[in-house]
């Protein structure tokens, strides 16, 4: 949840006294849509903010001045608002990743810079290709959404990093739970450009800005009734996608992201355990160690 959204959320509380709480849909592996449309402008959300801040000064003062039964009351909407941003602002997000992307994530007003990019891939790893990884991480993009679709997503395993796994595990067992499915179909990629190649310690960090346009809803897993969003509705959504891979892998011709049923590095064909693990040679194939991985997901504004 963002900072403004949870000042508001106090506010409301206040003024309800702990009667009324708000809930927001949180960013998952999907296009992370909030399914509502922007409308209001930064001059209006200003105003309210001031208001909030008045009327939350007020309210604290007043407890301030009834002790006996002001500081309990304030002491408990803080405990009640913790409880709501525990239970529904964890996430990504993104299906998925991180809610909030890093202050030195590219922006996504830059320029497509996949040639330079590869080029400085290239002085490192001669065998790299644009084209075919561009192509791979179009895969993996749309295979991310089509596992989390089926709510299958040990399907994803290769793909990504221990900790987004367990990530964007975490968010569909909550879908789960819930017995709801969060539909998104009818997926098709825009672009898919390399905009940052870091090589950072004993890591290569490779980032590409990916823009697709979807159908996002969710539905009842048992009635099929559509529950939030329109299955008629087009989003349009840019992504950042994060891949790692250990300093001084090169790309091996014939192998590197050529299937998700080889491991990359014996190159036997496979089905890769919930473990990540190829069971002919042992080797765990998700981690970056012999291939790129993914290690995160943006959408980006």
């Amino acid at each position: 949840m963002k900072k403004r959204t949870l000042f508001r959320i106090f506010t409301v509380v206040l003024l309800l006294v702990a009667v009324a709480a708000a809930t927001t849909a949180m960013a998952d592996v999907g296009n992370q849509n909030r399914y509502v449309e922007e409308s209001s402008s930064s001059s209006s959300s200003d105003d309210d903010d001031g208001l909030s801040i008045v009327i939350a000064a007020l309210f604290v003062a007043w407890c301030f001045k009834h002790p006996t039964v002001g500081i309990p009351l304030l002491i408990g909407i803080f405990i009640f608002i913790f409880i709501i941003c525990k239970k529904y602002g964890g996430g990504n997000n993104d299906k998925g990743g991180s809610s909030t992307p890093p202050a030195d994530l590219p922006k996504d007003d830059l320029p497509p810079n996949t040639q330079a990019v590869a080029a400085e891939i290239q002085t490192i790893d001669p065998h790299f290709s644009a084209e075919k990884f561009n192509s791979w991480a179009r895969e993996v993009f749309i295979k991310l959404q089509q596992a989390w679709t089926d709510r299958e997503w040990k399907t994803i395993r290769p793909f990504e990093s221990e900790e987004l796994y367990a990530t964007h595990k975490a968010q569909l067992d909550e879908y789960i739970r819930g017995n709801k499915i969060n539909v998104i179909e009818k997926i098709g990629i825009k672009s898919c450009d390399l905009v940052r190649f870091v090589q950072d310690g004993d890591k290569e960090v490779l980032t590409v800005r990916l823009s697709a346009v979807m159908r996002d809803y969710v539905i009842d897993a048992t009635s099929r009734k559509v529950l939030e969003s329109d299955p008629n509705k087009d989003w349009y959504m840019t992504y950042h996608l994060i891949f790692n891979r250990k300093a001084g892998v090169k790309t091996q011709e014939g192998l590197s992201n050529m299937s998700t049923t080889n491991c990359p590095n014996c190159g036997a064909p496979t089905e890769i355990t919930s473990s990540g693990q190829c069971p002919y040679c042992g080797s765990i194939i998700t981690t970056g160690e012999h291939d790129w991985v993914l290690t995160d997901l943006y959408s980006v504004k």
